[in-house]
């Protein structure tokens, strides 16, 4: 008889202790949040594969501009006449490698009513000015379009300060107002979507849609895929929603003429998040928010996206729900916080003991124990194989929601670059499932305590969810963007960190959050 190993009794201890009652409940637990999560992007695959049904059908019907609208009379030109005009304004910050390809695809969409385009940044000094005013000056004749200078927010975000000058900005005839986040890759007729819906439901506040992220290859590209997949099924709805994504919103231009239900002072007096301030503004006043099937963008992700930028992304996104509007914003979102944070470890924490689990089984397998000398327990291997086939399950319905969602966009702008799922390696995308999970309990944390983010070198600072201090330094921050990887124009900027060491310093912070600044 083989002598128990120290190490290996404590490993078959362990085993057997995750096969108590409370540890199986957290690994049937993970199994269930798999199964639901399989099930919302089955459900929105179920929407988006409608509306790909429908295009199919009325192109058989003779339609060949299906891509644009499903009834084909809705192009004449006397129905064109009549649509109404919309203002299209962007806020820039930044240069990158898809922002040319981007611009041009907003830019040159086939809406046939009045529409112009107002693309807002913050300083001439900013890199994305010359680049934009190079593109608009190669098609000065063919479109309605121009570039202003917002100058410096100085009580709420740059971004919401840049929106709310190109509302000023926009032409007093505008019936709708589109704001665009600059790495939004639109197609063909997705204006003409988004007006003809507002235009049936004059009760819509906003209309809203969702990225699709196209990874580059890293981890981190794949953990910010993985981050957005699940929010995607709250937009698959084709109707009627409580999300808002921030990257793309059409409201009525009278909503911020008039400043009804308080949308300009909300986002003006402290505001950090756009959508987030906007949804708060809708659900406070039962205002209606709706996501057309249609209004699923591409979104390439950084060729050079590394984590620690996928780090500093998922900081500033958990650090939205630290701001607030009213008191039942306020609550709302400490229930987010706080379901997001039991559901991702409660998500992570079986995986850890399925580890374990088959560390001791081998373990016993290769050094001989019998089942007599050991604590081992073969429990713990089904509760693996439930998780493993749970998991499964998950990863076939993501992929298809992906396949169905690339299919889609491949329809609506048909003369684009072809988009593939050959480039997706589903083994990053079940590691990044882990490693977002893991982290986002400890940056939602992190933004608790601190009450500070460092957004694209400007330092943002709440007090009761409002910003109260906005701090700016050209050493500040980083080069570069998170996602698109665009340079900001910034001189002398300490070198990177990596995420390891970007990590211990947000730690460090729980205990001298004042002494941070960088």
């Amino acid at each position: 008889m083989s002598t128990l190993d120290p190490v290996d009794s404590f490993l078959f201890s362990l085993s057997r202790a995750f096969c108590s009652p409370l540890a199986v409940f957290v690994q049937i637990q993970g199994c269930l949040i798999c199964l639901l999560l399989a099930f919302g992007w089955a459900c929105a695959a179920y929407v988006r594969n409608r509306e790909i049904k429908r295009m199919k059908d009325s192109m058989q019907r003779g339609n060949s501009f299906a891509f644009l609208c499903h009834d084909i009379t809705e192009l004449e030109h006397s129905n064109q006449l009549k649509r109404p005009s919309v203002s299209v304004v962007m806020p820039l910050k930044g240069f990158g490698e898809h922002n040319l390809h981007n611009w041009r695809s907003q830019i040159t969409s086939l809406y046939g009513g009045p529409l112009e385009f107002l693309f807002i940044v913050e300083s001439t000094d900013d890199p994305a000015y010359r680049a934009v005013s190079m593109l608009l000056s190669e098609l000065k004749d063919e479109v309605d379009a121009k570039v202003v200078v917002a100058g410096l927010s100085t009580t709420c975000s740059q971004k919401i300060h840049n929106q709310l000058v190109g509302v000023e900005k926009m032409h007093k005839d505008s019936k709708y107002v589109l704001f665009l986040d600059d790495d939004v890759r639109l197609h063909p007729g997705s204006i003409g979507a988004l007006t003809a819906e507002m235009e049936k439901n004059p009760d819509i506040f906003i209309q809203t849609g969702y990225p699709l992220d196209l990874p580059s290859g890293s981890l981190g590209s794949y953990c910010i895929y993985e981050y957005h997949m699940p929010c995607s099924m709250g937009f698959a709805t084709g109707g009627r929603t409580f999300f808002l994504w921030g990257g793309c919103m059409m409201m009525h231009a009278d909503d911020f003429r008039l400043d009804r239900y308080g949308v300009v002072t909300g986002l003006k007096n402290g505001g950090y998040s756009d959508d987030m301030t906007l949804a708060a503004i809708a659900g406070a006043h039962k205002r209606l928010i709706t996501s057309p099937p249609v209004a699923v963008f591409p979104h390439p992700l950084a060729s050079d996206l590394s984590f620690s930028r996928y780090w500093n992304y998922l900081r500033k996104q958990t650090f939205v729900l630290e701001s607030y509007t009213t008191k039942v914003n306020w609550i709302m979102n400490r229930a987010l916080f706080t379901t997001h944070c039991y559901l991702s470890w409660g998500f992570v924490t079986p995986y850890f003991m399925a580890i374990v689990h088959i560390t001791a089984a081998l373990r016993m397998y290769i050094k001989g124990y019998s089942i007599e000398e050991t604590t081992f327990t073969f429990g713990g291997l089904k509760l693996v194989s439930c998780l493993a086939a749970c998991t499964l399950i998950e990863l076939l319905s993501m992929w298809n929601l992906t396949r169905i969602e690339v299919h889609l966009c491949n329809m609506l702008s048909p003369e684009a670059p072809k988009l593939s799922l050959a480039s997706y390696n589903w083994g990053l995308v079940f590691i990044a499932i882990l490693v977002d999970n893991f982290l986002y309990p400890i940056s939602a944390f992190r933004s608790h305590f601190t009450q500070s983010i460092n957004w694209s070198g400007i330092r943002y600072h709440l007090k009761d969810g409002k910003i109260f201090k906005i701090e700016r330094s050209k050493d500040m921050g980083p080069v570069y963007t998170d996602l698109g990887g665009k340079h900001l124009g910034k001189k002398g900027a300490p070198p990177k960190l990596s995420f390891l060491s970007s990590l211990a310093r947000s730690l460090a912070q729980w205990r001298q959050p004042k002494k941070y600044d960088s």
